[in-house]
């Protein structure tokens, strides 16, 4: 019983901010400055005047596509480079370097980024935060699927190759079917990352046609005033659907990185 109550405390903790942005988005312009956590009156006027604001919609289509692009890219390059590293005896040193990239700051890579996006006519297209977030996401997927990976026992990958499949073969019909709750699971975290991302999307894409949601919501804020409550409308537009798929998707999600953890 204990368990249940600090466990629904919990929620409704997290779920503060939410509900916050929600009372912020419903508030007309003369009541955003207040401080209570319920709005005195209530309007749906941000809902429609954000889209004369910003390209609202334009915005969201980009943050999908190139979030849903990069988790694609992410995973596809980092199964094969997961199984490298699981079964390979000198594995355990490029997930090392893999790990040991992913925790430097992604400014500095910035600069040579944009020059050789500029390089590749690539900046300011939705093509170009595909490949960018793509590429900062591998190494995330290579270390979840890594534990996949490991749980699968080797003799299944030795079954195979007795019957006269090679290696690449072994691991495309036999390894990564069993792979599939843990590459759900890199989908979706490579997927909330490259969703959230603000850093590559601002630098890397700053023309109305290539603006994410996230550089989108930083337009709000003037030179004398913040536009709060359509900032507020944005952002719950934004994140409901992100939302909806975490909870859809919780089950693979929570399974996934629970089973990916243990090696």
């Amino acid at each position: 019983m204990k368990a249940r109550v600090a466990l629904v405390a919990a929620v409704l903790v997290m779920l503060v901010p939410l509900f916050y942005l929600l009372s912020l988005a419903v508030r007309p312009a003369e009541d955003v400055l207040n401080s209570s956590l319920l709005p005195s009156s209530m309007t749906f006027a941000n809902f429609v005047k954000v889209f004369g604001t910003i390209e609202l919609g334009t915005m969201l289509g980009n943050s999908w596509v190139s979030a849903v692009g990069a988790a694609l890219f992410a995973v596809v390059t980092a199964a094969p480079a997961a199984y490298f590293t699981a079964r390979h005896t000198r594995g355990d040193r490029l997930l090392t370097v893999l790990l040991v990239s992913y925790c430097a700051p992604p400014i500095v890579a910035i600069i040579p980024l944009f020059f050789l996006l500029r390089y590749a006519g690539l900046t300011n297209s939705v093509v170009g935060l595909i490949l960018v977030n793509g590429l900062a996401g591998v190494p995330v997927a290579v270390w979840l699927l890594d534990g996949f990976v490991r749980r699968i026992p080797i003799e299944i990958d030795e079954a195979a190759v007795i019957d006269g499949l090679t290696v690449a073969s072994a691991f495309r019909k036999v390894v990564l079917p069993l792979l599939w709750p843990g590459i759900v699971a890199a989908l979706l975290v490579v997927f909330f990352l490259s969703y959230n991302d603000f850093l590559f999307a601002v630098y890397l894409a700053v023309t109305k046609d290539s603006q994410t949601l996230t550089v989108g919501l930083s337009l709000f804020q003037g030179d004398r005033n913040v536009q709060f409550g359509q900032q507020a409308a944005a952002g719950l537009l934004g994140v409901l659907p992100v939302y909806v798929l975490a909870l859809a998707a919780q089950r693979y999600l929570v399974g996934g990185l629970t089973a990916g953890a243990t090696k």
